[in-house]
């Protein structure tokens, strides 16, 4: 069976340590999962990077050392917020658009779970420092606090009950964490499945264009993934750096590689003559 081919592109235009170590840990995640990672470099242009995609059956957005470009959620950017990477955001923008005319799943991790929310038109928080959670523990911290996950989710369907045990109505799955920001407002169709039950940081949305959406953790919404439905998935913690230890994180990828291996084309009518 030819493997679901899986678009990621280069973490970050002006960092290439950063780069080296952080996008191959993404390919392992989807390769063990069963698909291709496809790199998307940020120098193409938009026509090459529309003959890349074109040949992929999912996007997956990575993590970033850079902050999303706070003029595009309508605020100032303030002391703590990090440099704008506009390369990468060009590059993330055209990916989303393409999956979202086609109905291709979309998973996104930390800085593209941001990113996704901000195309969608929602909002961040730009700095969580003042949080009483240490949001920003790194790479090195293993397990840094729990998700309080909603069972009845897309993402609640996924995680084993071993690992994250139902504590007063919520999975609660210890999570690995690495950002300053989060989700301030959910963007359009996105709804609140996880948050950090000590400061309610949102940790991961959900909500394809399809299927109905109904209440979360906070701000209700549409578009709980199901049966049919368009697969669009975003955590705020890296599953990518825990496959070896987290059952869970590796079936986030299983699922999201799952669902790039059944995804066929949209079918599109592009005569008008059955409508003469």
């Amino acid at each position: 069976m030819t493997r679901p081919r899986i678009a990621i592109p280069v973490p970050t235009s002006n960092d290439l340590e950063y780069n080296q170590r952080s996008w191959p840990q993404y390919a392992a995640a989807v390769e063990q999962a069963g698909g291709a990672a496809v790199e998307i470099p940020l120098t193409l242009s938009p026509a090459e990077i529309a003959r890349l995609i074109s040949t992929c059956q999912g996007v997956l957005l990575p993590g970033s050392p850079a902050d999303v470009n706070p003029q595009k959620y309508g605020q100032e950017a303030e002391a703590a917020c990090a440099a704008a990477d506009p390369a990468r955001e060009n590059v993330d923008e055209l990916l989303l658009q393409d999956a979202h005319n086609l109905y291709k799943p979309i998973l996104g991790v930390c800085f593209g779970t941001q990113i996704l929310n901000v195309w969608r038109g929602g909002t961040l928080l730009q700095d969580l420092t003042v949080m009483p959670v240490n949001h920003a523990a790194g790479a090195s911290v293993a397990v840094a606090h729990a998700a309080t996950v909603l069972p009845e989710s897309l993402l609640g369907g996924m995680v084993p009950s071993d690992e994250a045990p139902m504590t007063e109505g919520f999975l609660r799955l210890p999570v690995n964490s690495s950002h300053h920001q989060a989700i301030g407002v959910p963007g359009d169709g996105l709804r609140i499945v996880a948050r950090c039950p000590q400061d309610g940081v949102i940790e991961a949305v959900e909500g394809g264009q399809s299927g109905g959406g109904h209440a979360g953790l906070g701000r209700a919404s549409v578009g709980q993934a199901g049966e049919g439905s368009h697969f669009v998935l975003g955590v705020q913690w890296h599953p990518e750096r825990s496959c070896a230890i987290s059952a869970a994180s590796r079936a986030i990828f299983a699922r999201f590689v799952g669902e790039a291996a059944a995804w066929t084309p949209r079918a599109v009518r592009v005569s008008v003559a059955e409508f003469a």
